[in-house]
């Protein structure tokens, strides 16, 4: 029977600035990816947001970004190969000393916001991310947009991959996320976002490569947590899946 993760982006709020209901959200969800401090998140907030996931059993990742808390880490920023993988290198790090705390294990790395979204297609990038995620640990899943350069690279370095679909996202032809300033990128409605969760848990994305249809299966559905509605998204989400039949479990599991 189809298996699927269902993560959020959490701990990012920073200072006296709350952004997203995170525990709200936790019993709805099977992993979460969480701030490190250089595009948004504290020490206090990491360490709170540590905590209550392990109260809910949830697989816990890192969430490295650009070094831009202004622009919340989707601004593109040009940095070399070896910039990359130290920064990436240095949040794991910061996130790991608080799950090491208490006694759990990092289970895996997503990239955050342009981050991630350069690394679909830039192969330097990609293999910076990559290389830094290698040299903290081989046992970590790194997380990338389904049928992406970083998903390749991580394959072809012998690391452990999880493909990932967006459920309040909307996609272009080309398999790639809609830029947020287009009409339709951002699917506001609960029950259209659940309704792309079961499809594309069910059938993958569909990607054009050559004018040829490629089904990229999915192995883990994002939640925006910074989105205003993400609570009522999480709920709709997660019935839809469970009516339609599909085990909702962490990748690590």
């Amino acid at each position: 029977m189809r298996s699927i993760d269902l993560n959020c982006d959490m701990g990012e709020s920073y200072g006296r600035y709350i952004l997203g209901r995170d525990e709200e959200l936790m019993p709805y969800l099977t992993s979460v990816s969480l701030a490190c401090g250089f595009h948004a998140g504290d020490p206090v907030v990491i360490q709170r947001t540590v905590e209550n996931a392990v109260k809910h059993n949830l697989a816990i990742g890192a969430h490295p970004g650009y070094p831009d808390l202004q622009g919340f880490g989707r601004r593109k920023m040009e940095m070399t190969p070896e910039e990359v993988e130290a920064m990436v290198l240095y949040q794991i790090g910061a996130l790991w000393g608080f799950i090491r705390s208490i006694g759990v294990e990092m289970t895996h790395v997503k990239p955050h916001g342009a981050l991630y979204n350069q690394a679909a297609e830039d192969y330097q990038l990609a293999k910076a991310i990559i290389s830094a995620v290698r040299r903290f640990s081989r046992n970590l899943t790194i997380v990338g947009m389904a049928g992406s350069i970083l998903v390749t690279i991580g394959l072809d370095m012998g690391m452990k991959i999880a493909q990932e679909g967006f459920v309040e996202r909307g996609y272009l032809a080309n398999g790639r996320l809609m830029p947020r300033e287009y009409p339709g990128s951002i699917i506001h409605d609960p029950v259209k976002a659940a309704e792309q969760a079961v499809r594309l848990a069910k059938e993958g994305i569909n990607i054009q490569q050559e004018n040829l249809p490629e089904n990229i299966q999915i192995d883990t559905l994002c939640i925006h947590g910074d989105s205003p509605n993400a609570l009522d998204v999480a709920i709709a989400v997660r019935s839809a899946l469970e009516e339609a039949g599909i085990i909702i479990k962490n990748f690590a599991a």
